[in-house]
């Protein structure tokens, strides 16, 4: 009998090479399916079916010796050496001689043995086996029918929350398809046994899962990929599919199936499928009822003491407060001490008050028209008028530590300042908390951690989503870990989510790291909460970005002025119909026992009273200090009134021991047995024959700066693209061992005992989003130097929202300094449009100085009060020894402000751009201004025209000059420090040349480049008493020729109109 049934299971299935050995592995790849034929057919008769399940099927070569190992039979195989594990005789015979010989190690094909031949004698028993395998039930079809409810489990597990119950309004689909998933049976019809018979009508019609109704109280064994069952092994189908209707079909959608890890989809199936694993005690439900009130009568008060402001307020999404809460709780409870948060302005009131725990008062008071900002924070002249003071706490950011209730552990909560560009902070947000990670050791993200919130338009609309998630798992970028919330307000301003996305969800751009998705009904608090408490867990144990979808609405339109009925009417009238989350819950405890009305009441007069209080002391608030809604203090840098110690820089030289022993290590390896390339070993000698010839180029200033630094205990980052190399092969910061792979050596790590570290990477192919990054690196503290280079300067302009949002104005808006340095190559080198400018004129252009303003030159300390007043230094450096000196000062200064470097690109090897260690050594200083020091310096009377420029054209200028014999005629001066403008220096140049005429020259084209900067400034620097004539490239929309032969045109021809003396003569 045994036999013959061993003879039916083979010929129900087909041929799978393998070892039982890899048994298990193999089981979990391969994917019990039936053929994509049958869903072919069944698509053919459910047009509205959108998402028909394709099917996929691995194949190979038979072997004959073991026919029952196929993709089909591989669960059942799987169960029968599980049996096998636990009992060997609880299986046949011949299964126990075939999984001992495959646990022995027996090659595919030889492990199954087919039962000896039957003797004669043993007729009789054959004929009594037969008649019992006739009795016994159809093995094809047992069998068949396991396969078809395992995938209808795992039809369940990955199209599940297709068919939740997620939208609160009842009116979409948060899809946006309202097609049920055709292999999943039931949906939303909840088991209605005639729903349930039409269903499996249709889908047994084509042949999918081959099951009927009466199929329904059948037991079947539950494969391993499951937890529905609890402790039991084996259900009925009827309750098998009642309870993944339970855990995939309900108010929370689970999107996981498609990451690649088996050991985390486990992990979550376990923690929505496991039946009554949803529970919460009456405390915690009370908790959550209390964060609700607060949450929803916060609003309201706003909403009673001004109607008529626009406060972007959360109502239809108050469940946001008690989510972000029990995120908190829950990371708290796994040792997070930090917590960096990042979100746009809906609701961010609420998040400051409810969550971050600001005062207040002082958030009732930024609605007073009478306000006045007369906090100047560091340096900032932060005019914020009456009513931009109602609009700045949307915007502010915020820093506070405090003791979280629920843990009773001290937790530090940071919201990071964002603008209105939505989206613009995450990157902000992230490097940041990278930062602090670094500076408290923290290198697995267990102490710190980030939360982004995003809106669902701009989740899926902004592609500054996609750079940052890019930046998740790489390893000099990763914070272990993120938790996403998504404020689904299923609409983007008055934009229908149906022609503001192509994906079904806002959130499917995660999906590229394998980040699970967890969609939740917003009007469902206990869902909400569990969602959250498992997103924390998540993150926690596997240190990977996670998202939370808070599918919601908005009661209001943008803003409480605005009137959302003209383009969503429908929409609104159910949500007018709507009853708030917090009536709805309360009703539902009152109802169960947990509170009871009066208590309920209670809650609600007491968060009233603490408003009402705070309000009444908000009135005795006249002004509005920004200093105290800095998201990043920076402790004992400035004094206690946020101002510098001091007024003045010291020297930026270093002493010849020390710029001796870092060009030394910059032109070795300090690692024994390291091979590196042959052609590196020639660039490593020339460095150390500069050395010896007391000189650096560009590259060793670099080196010498960095080092110098280190040695000081100032950490430095240098990120960007190719920036290990350098994008001109001319950096050179991190050796490649070429015979070992993956082996490097940074030099610049090995100079010091206790030296800072020195970070250098490579970063993706992004620019809005690592610089943005760098930009909250540097935000953590002022003692480092945080540096990004562009691969080519006009690659800045792709991350021209954080230039012009952050960088530009941050201390303006938000009284933050921020000491970042962009490193722009820049330079007219006849390479072509592309590539040639970092687009000095922009950043120029948003420089705050007044050029029609000649300021106190007099004032002490004047060049370092320019540096104070300033909101960024624009420099272009023309000699190795002064791109050093920049460095140095950036940190040296008391205070910070970002530093724009248009660094050189043929000047990186160009044999005049030397500088002598005499130009470093103590008691030097960055000269913003270098003057002629030729033979026109030493008659200044005879010079007939003085040239003024900035960068390489320098060396174009002297080498013409010379050829043209003009030494004495033509003073040349370079203008270092473009921003802040050095009237001082400049006018005692005009002043030394008083028979001279003035002229700019450039390399850019005249409507760019720094003529439009320079001149208004030149002329208030001499009181306009003379003209300043332009000699460079015309008005052009390129930045440069794409022709060689055209460059070299016009090149020469800004050369001849800089050294004509008598071309501006009919012009006077």
């Amino acid at each position: 009998m045994l036999y013959s049934l061993k003879k039916t299971v083979d010929a129900v299935v087909k041929n799978f090479r393998t070892k039982m050995f890899h048994l298990r592995t193999c089981a979990a790849k391969l994917r019990p399916l039936t053929a994509s034929q049958t869903v072919k057919t069944f698509s053919q008769n459910r047009p509205a079916a959108a998402r028909t399940f394709q099917q996929i099927r691995c194949y190979s070569a038979p072997v004959a010796a073991e026919p029952f190992l196929s993709g089909t039979s591989s669960n059942y195989v799987e169960e029968m050496y599980c049996a096998w594990l636990e009992n060997p005789k609880s299986v046949h015979k011949s299964w126990d001689i075939f999984f001992r010989n495959t646990n022995a190690g027996a090659p595919p094909g030889t492990a199954y043995q087919s039962p000896l031949p039957l003797s004669r004698g043993s007729l009789a028993a054959v004929a009594h086996a037969q008649s019992l395998v006739e009795a016994q039930p159809n093995v094809d079809k047992l069998v068949e029918d396991h396969l078809a409810v395992q995938s209808l489990i795992r039809a369940y597990q990955i199209r599940g929350h297709h068919v939740a119950q997620l939208d609160p309004l009842g009116i979409l689909d948060a899809d946006l398809d309202s097609s049920v998933p055709a292999d999943i049976i039931s949906s939303t019809d909840k088991l209605d046994l005639a729903v349930f018979k039409e269903r499996l009508r249709m889908l047994t019609v084509g042949g999918f899962y081959g099951l009927d109704e009466s199929d329904l109280d059948k037991v079947f064994h539950l494969p391993t990929t499951t937890f529905i069952g609890g402790q039991e092994s084996a259900l009925p189908l009827r309750e098998i599919i009642r309870r993944l209707e339970m855990a995939y079909c309900q108010h929370i959608g689970v999107e996981f199936m498609f990451i690649n890890d088996l050991e985390q989809c486990q992990w979550i199936r376990q923690k929505f499928e496991t039946p009554g694993i949803m529970q919460f005690t009456n405390e915690e439900k009370r908790t959550l009822l209390a964060r609700l009130v607060r949450s929803t009568r916060f609003e309201e008060f706003l909403q009673r003491k001004w109607s008529s402001e626009k406060r972007f307020g959360l109502e239809g999404c108050e469940v946001l407060i008690p989510a972000l809460k029990t995120i908190i709780d829950k990371s708290s409870e796994n040792g997070v001490d930090y917590v960096i948060m990042g979100m746009p302005h809906r609701g961010r009131l609420n998040v400051l008050a409810n969550v971050i725990r600001k005062e207040l008062e002082q958030i009732f008071c930024q609605f007073d028209s009478k306000l006045e900002a007369a906090d100047e924070g560091a340096g900032c002249k932060f005019n914020c008028l009456p009513h931009q003071a109602r609009r700045c706490s949307a915007h502010l950011g915020m820093y506070h530590r405090r003791i979280n209730r629920v843990t009773d552990r001290n937790i530090t909560l940071s919201l990071v300042a964002n603008p209105s560009h939505l989206e613009a902070a995450d990157p902000v947000v992230m490097g940041k908390t990278k930062a602090e990670q670094f500076y408290c050791g923290d290198t697995e993200g267990k102490k710190v951690m980030s939360i982004l919130l995003h809106g669902d338009a701009a989740f899926a609309g902004q592609g500054i989503v996609y750079e940052t998630f890019h930046l998740s798992d790489l390893p000099s970028y990763t914070t272990h870990g993120t938790v996403h919330v998504v404020v689904n307000n299923q609409i983007g301003f008055t934009t229908d989510p149906r022609m503001a996305r192509s994906s079904p969800y806002p959130t499917d751009v995660a999906r590229v790291v394998n980040a699970p998705i967890f969609h939740v009904n917003s009007d469902d608090p206990e869902a909400v909460m569990y969602v959250c408490k498992v997103a924390a867990e998540w993150r926690s144990t596997f240190h990977k970005d996670v998202v939370v979808d808070l599918v919601c609405y908005r009661r209001n339109g943008h803003n409480e002025m605005d009137e959302p009925m003209f383009t969503q009417p429908l929409m609104y009238k159910q949500i007018r119909k709507q009853k708030p989350v917090l009536q709805k819950y309360a009703e539902l405890l009152v109802s169960q026992g947990v509170v009871n009305q009066p208590e309920y009441e209670e809650e609600i007069s007491k968060y009233d009273k603490i408003c009402e209080e705070a309000f009444a002391r908000s009135k005795d608030e006249k002004i509005l200090h920004i200093k105290h809604w800095l998201d990043s203090p920076w402790p004992g840098f400035f004094t206690l009134d946020g101002q510098p110690r001091s007024m003045s820089c010291p020297s930026t030289g270093l002493t010849e021991d020390i710029l001796t022993h870092i060009g030394n290590v910059a032109s070795s390896v300090p690692v024994e047995n390291f091979t590196i390339h042959g052609g590196l070993s020639r660039i490593l000698k020339t460095r150390g024959e500069m050395v010896k010839n007391r000189t650096v180029d560009w590259a060793l200033a670099e080196y010498m700066a960095f080092g110098s630094l280190l040695k000081e205990g100032i950490h430095i980052r240098l990120s960007g693209q190719d920036v290990e190399r350098g994008t001109f092969s001319h950096r050179h910061h991190v050796l490649h061992d070429q015979n070992v792979d993956k082996r490097t050596c940074i030099p610049m790590n090995h100079l010091w005992p206790n030296q800072a570290p020195y970070t250098v990477c490579n970063s993706s192919l992004s620019e809005y989003g690592v610089l943005g990054f760098e930009l909250g690196f540097a935000m953590a503290s002022p003692n480092a130097l945080v540096l990004w280079e562009a691969q080519f300067g006009d690659f800045h302009n792709t991350a021209q929202c954080i230039i012009d949002q952050f960088i530009c104005p941050g201390q303006a808006k938000w009284v933050r300094q921020n000491g970042i340095v962009l490193l722009l190559p820049h330079g007219m080198e006849g390479m072509g449009p592309e590539h040639s400018s970092a687009r000095p004129e922009r950043f120029l252009q948003m420089c705050n100085d007044d050029p029609d303003v000649l300021p106190d030159l007099k004032e002490a300390n004047f060049d370092i009060n320019q540096l104070y007043d300033c909101n960024w230094v624009v420099v272009n450096c023309s000699t190795p020894g002064n791109f050093f000196h920049v460095l140095r000062r950036q940190i040296l200064l008391p205070f910070r402000k970002p530093l724009i470097i248009f660094t050189p690109k043929s000047l990186l090897r160009h044999p005049e751009a030397r500088s002598s260690f005499d130009e470093m050594l103590p008691g030097t200083h960055f000269q913003r201004v270098i003057p002629e020091d030729g033979p026109a310096a030493q008659n200044p009377e005879n010079v007939k025209r003085l040239l003024f420029c900035t960068g390489k054209v320098y060396y174009d200028l002297t080498r013409e000059r010379k050829a043209r014999d003009m030494v004495g005629q033509v003073a040349i001066t370079r203008i270092e420090q473009l921003s802040p403008f050095p009237f001082d220096l400049l006018l005692k140049e005009v002043q030394k040349y008083p028979n001279a005429e003035l002229a700019w020259c450039q390399e850019e084209h005249k409507n760019q480049g720094y003529y439009d900067y320079v001149k208004p400034r030149l002329r208030t620097t001499i009181s306009r008493a003379k003209p300043v004539w332009y000699a460079g490239r015309d008005p052009a929309a390129a930045p440069a020729t794409g022709n060689k032969k055209t460059h070299l045109t016009e090149l020469q021809r800004l050369l001849d109109t800089a050294f004509d003396l008598d071309v501006f003569k009919n012009f006077s």
